[in-house]
């Protein structure tokens, strides 16, 4: 099992086939993507990698964040996650992780922050099919219609689905696959639509329900502390 990575979505594009045929693709940034910590079967109990993603501020952060930073030499984070993984896949603290991470044609699960719809009729937020449009209906066209019970019980029922506040919620959409990765900038190009607003952070992995693309890197695509260093 490898690590997954935290992105940014840039937008929406499209790219074009070598047939001509136009693919609609979701962009993702990797943006000083570096491992920040481990968590170890001895000393946690599961085996894990913490990520962060982008710059912070060291005046925004708490003092043992601050620490927690310069212990391992990094510049603040903007963004962590944990990623579970198999110790065998285990990257070095301080590695950054590239855009080559994962490949044309591979099967990915992106999760994210769907998009807030603000309070929301049922119509809506739950695809009802709302009241007759003739034939004695008149103002409650879109209502939901009957929410209680008779006598016995005598109440509505705890998650009856009613209108409320739509949007705003953890959403992870599976089997996505990755159209192009562009490693010089840093972006990863996923087909379809992805979860979240612009400018808005989603968690990429492996897809769960396919199996493991026979090209994808072990235990990932990244640049060692001494690379970055060598680079600089």
């Amino acid at each position: 099992m490898r690590s997954g990575v935290i992105a940014q979505k840039v937008g929406m594009t499209r790219i074009f086939t070598d047939a001509g045929e136009h693919v609609p693709v979701t962009v993702l940034k990797l943006e000083k993507l570096e491992v920040v910590g481990h968590r170890t079967n001895e000393l946690n109990g599961y085996t894990a990698m913490q990520l962060g993603v982008g710059t912070r501020k060291v005046s925004r952060l708490t003092k043992s964040e601050r620490g927690t930073f310069a212990k391992v030499e990094i510049e603040p984070k903007r963004k962590l996650a944990e990623f579970r993984v198999s110790p065998d896949n285990v990257i070095a603290v301080g590695s950054e992780i590239t855009a080559d991470h994962f490949v044309p044609g591979q099967f990915v699960d992106v999760t994210g922050t769907s998009q807030g719809k603000g309070f929301q009729g049922a119509m809506k937020r739950w695809n009802f099919g709302g009241l007759r449009a003739t034939h004695g209906v008149s103002v409650s066209h879109r209502s939901l219609g009957s929410t209680g019970q008779r006598q016995d019980p005598g109440k509505v029922f705890k998650g009856k689905k009613m209108a409320g506040h739509m949007g705003m919620e953890r959403v992870t959409t599976q089997n996505l696959v990755v159209a192009k990765v562009d490693v010089v900038r840093g972006l990863v190009m996923i087909r379809g639509a992805v979860p979240g607003s612009k400018g808005g952070w989603v968690l990429v992995r492996d897809a769960v329900k396919k199996k493991a693309h026979k090209d994808t890197p072990k235990p990932g695509a990244f640049k060692a502390r001494a690379e970055k260093k060598e680079l600089a």
